[in-house]
């Protein structure tokens, strides 16, 4: 029986990126526990090959539950077969990522198996003594960590910010069981069928898989003054960021707010203009691979913990690096540049 679970997520019989970086999460507390890690596939198409995958990626055990009804994400059905498997085996702790599939699922679980749900997770660990789970996140505004725990009901689970975790180096020497679940026609809700999605919704950015960020904060000093991000972003092919100052004075929407209290991202090279570097932003950007820094002040935290360091006027800095690489792009393909 497998004590720590994670939930793997696929579209269209593809594994999601965010299955490995649970894996990484899941296998540390199943290591302290020594105990199985296995992850929990619900979808359609998705080949053994991907699946072993899973296993070399940290998995011990994956339970696939495949069925075309059950392809496109359904709460009603997923919980269904979520539910039946949590009564069947009795894992411990459960993990699933904080995208718009995890936030949906886990409480519609939570509340079926009569359990507590801990959203939006940025550190996990096992209390000693007891075995319980210790899930961290923010709290008021992002302004406070919170530890929380469930010590009375089985299982403790949370859900964990994507790209606040690597996945694990990938390991061709690891072996371990593919269980293939047969879905019960009960499982399948009926009621609901998924039509399509939209992709005209306002001000989307897809900012947690981007490879390039270009943020602004309050330095930027106002609205109109993101045109000069948006260049440098269009050069990498990558998207705008932002402090939560920023969008707090109307600059900018939310869904491009990095931090606790936006999103959590791993890109290639992020490059934070005007940002001082605030405990909550930092936290969001702490898995970048190069981070840059541009600001006036020396001392600016953003500027401790980056790779490179920009002390300057970024309204000066900017349309000089807007330059440069509009130059050195002409004749090399701009993605190049934000692999470097």
């Amino acid at each position: 029986m497998s004590f720590v679970w994670t939930i793997a997520e696929q579209y269209d019989g593809h594994l999601k990126a965010v299955s490995f970086e649970l894996l990484s999460r899941g296998r540390a507390l199943a290591d302290k526990l020594e105990t199985k890690l296995a992850s929990v596939l619900i979808g359609d198409g998705v080949t053994e090959e991907q699946m072993e995958e899973l296993i070399r990626h940290g998995a011990d055990e994956v339970y696939s539950v495949q069925d075309p009804r059950l392809a496109r994400f359904v709460c009603e059905s997923y919980s269904n077969v979520l539910s039946h498997l949590i009564k069947t085996y009795r894992p411990s702790i459960i993990l699933a990522a904080a995208t718009s599939t995890g936030r949906t699922l886990m409480p519609h679980v939570a509340v079926r198996v009569h359990t507590g749900l801990t959203a939006d997770c940025t550190e996990l660990d096992i209390e000693e003594g007891t075995g319980n789970l210790l899930q961290t996140r923010p709290a008021i505004g992002g302004n406070i960590m919170a530890t929380i725990k469930t010590p009375d009901h089985r299982p403790q689970m949370a859900t964990v910010r994507p790209k606040s975790s690597r996945p694990l180096p990938e390991d061709p020497s690891r072996t371990g069981k593919i269980i293939a679940v047969p879905v019960d026609d009960a499982h399948i809700d009926t009621r609901i069928t998924v039509t399509g999605y939209r992709t005209d919704v306002e001000d989307f950015v897809n900012i947690e898989e981007a490879e390039m960020v270009a943020a602004g904060g309050r330095g930027m000093k106002k609205a109109e003054n993101f045109a000069l991000l948006r260049g440098i972003a269009e050069e990498f092919s990558g998207v705008v960021g932002a402090s939560r100052d920023a969008v707090d004075r109307g600059w900018i929407g939310y869904p491009h707010q990095i931090g606790l209290s936006g999103k959590t991202i791993s890109p290639r090279l992020y490059i934070g203009a005007g940002i001082s570097g605030s405990i909550q932003h930092l936290a969001g950007i702490k898995t970048s691979e190069t981070i840059v820094s541009i600001n006036t002040d020396p001392e600016a935290s953003l500027h401790k913990v980056a790779d490179f360091g920009i002390v300057g006027d970024l309204f000066e800095v900017l349309p000089e690096l807007k330059r440069r690489l509009a130059e050195r792009n002409r004749t090399e393909d701009p993605r190049q540049e934000a692999n470097r």
